[in-house]
C-alpha cells in the first residue's frame, strides 16, 4: 500500500511539473492542440514533434486509427508518459449516381498528370515552419454556405465503393468570395489541378495546412502571407466537381484530419 501511495505521489508530481494541457477530441480524426511548459520536447508515439517559444503543439489522428497516443513530455533530464484513449468514430455513407465515367475512374493518359499534382500536394503538406497560427481560433471560409459533404463518409461513386472523402464540401454559388481560416503563408497555387482544380495551401505552422480545392479565381500567390478573414479567391467548380462548392481539407502533414474539429475547438 506504501509502495502504491508513493508510486501515485511520484506520478502526481510529475504532472505538476510539465503542466501539459489539451484542447480537442480524441477521436478519430481530431485536431489536437497542446500546451507544455517551454522548453519541453514533446514526443507523439515515437516521433518528435515542434514545440513553440511558448509551449504550443500541434498534432492529429488519423481516420481510422485504431491504437491509443503515446505522448512523451522531456523537460530538464525528467520525463513522463500520457497515454490517452482514442475514440472510435461512425462515418456517413455517401451515394452519388449518374456521374461520367471519367469522374468515377480517371482515364490512364492523365495518371502522370495526378501523380505530378500530389507532389506538388504533399511537399505542401509537409512543410515544418516555426509559425503558431494553429494555436488561436479558424473561422469558417465563407459567410453563407450549405454542406454537402462531411469528412470521413465513405463514397460510393455510381455504385463503386471508392476512397472516403476527407474534407468539408461547402456548396455556395460560384463566385462567393472565399475567406482564409486562419492566418498563414501560401505554400502552393495551381489553377488547374486534375481533381482539385484550383488549388490553394496554406501553411499555419508545425505541420498543420489548409488545402481549398474547386476554386474558380484565386487571389494570392505562393509566399504571400495572408491574415485570417482575407478574401483570398472566389468559390468555382474546377477540377473534378459535380457543382459549385468548396472542398476544405486540414493536414497534419500527411495526416488527413477533420476540418470541423479545428472549426469547433474551443
Amino acid at each position: 500500500m506504501r509502495l502504491s501511495f508513493f508510486t501515485f505521489l511520484f506520478f502526481f508530481q510529475l504532472q505538476i511539473l510539465f503542466g501539459a494541457e489539451f484542447k480537442g477530441k480524441f477521436e478519430q480524426g481530431s485536431f489536437i492542440l497542446g500546451k507544455a511548459e517551454p522548453g519541453s520536447k514533446i514526443f507523439i508515439d515515437s516521433r518528435e514533434i515542434r514545440v513553440s517559444e511558448n509551449g504550443f503543439f500541434a498534432f492529429g489522428l488519423d481516420r481510422d486509427r485504431k491504437n491509443d497516443v503515446t505522448i512523451r513530455i522531456h523537460k530538464d533530464g525528467k520525463f513522463e508518459t500520457i497515454y490517452k484513449k482514442v475514440l472510435k468514430r461512425e462515418y456517413r455513407i455517401q451515394k452519388i449516381d449518374g456521374l461520367p465515367p471519367k469522374q468515377v475512374t480517371p482515364p490512364p493518359e492523365v495518371y502522370e498528370r495526378i501523380k505530378k499534382d500530389n507532389k506538388l500536394i504533399g511537399e505542401a503538406r509537409s512543410i515544418n515552419s516555426s509559425y503558431d497560427f494553429f494555436k488561436n481560433k479558424f473561422i469558417y471560409p465563407l459567410d453563407k454556405y450549405i454542406i454537402t459533404g462531411v469528412y470521413g463518409s465513405q463514397r460510393i461513386l455510381n455504385g463503386k465503393p471508392r476512397r472516403p472523402h476527407y474534407g468539408i464540401d461547402f456548396h455556395a454559388p460560384e463566385g462567393t468570395p472565399v475567406k482564409a481560416m486562419m492566418d498563414g503563408e501560401v505554400t502552393l497555387v495551381e489553377n488547374d489541378m486534375y481533381f482539385t482544380g484550383g488549388t490553394i495551401v496554406f501553411d499555419h505552422g508545425h505541420g498543420i495546412s489548409t488545402l481549398y480545392m474547386h476554386m474558380k479565381d484565386i487571389n494570392v500567390e505562393v509566399g504571400q502571407r495572408i491574415k485570417k478573414g482575407q478574401v483570398v479567391g472566389t468559390l468555382g467548380q474546377s477540377g473534378r466537381a459535380t457543382g459549385p462548392h468548396l472542398d476544405i481539407r486540414l493536414n497534419w502533414f500527411e495526416v488527413k484530419l477533420d476540418p470541423d474539429s479545428i472549426l469547433k475547438l474551443n
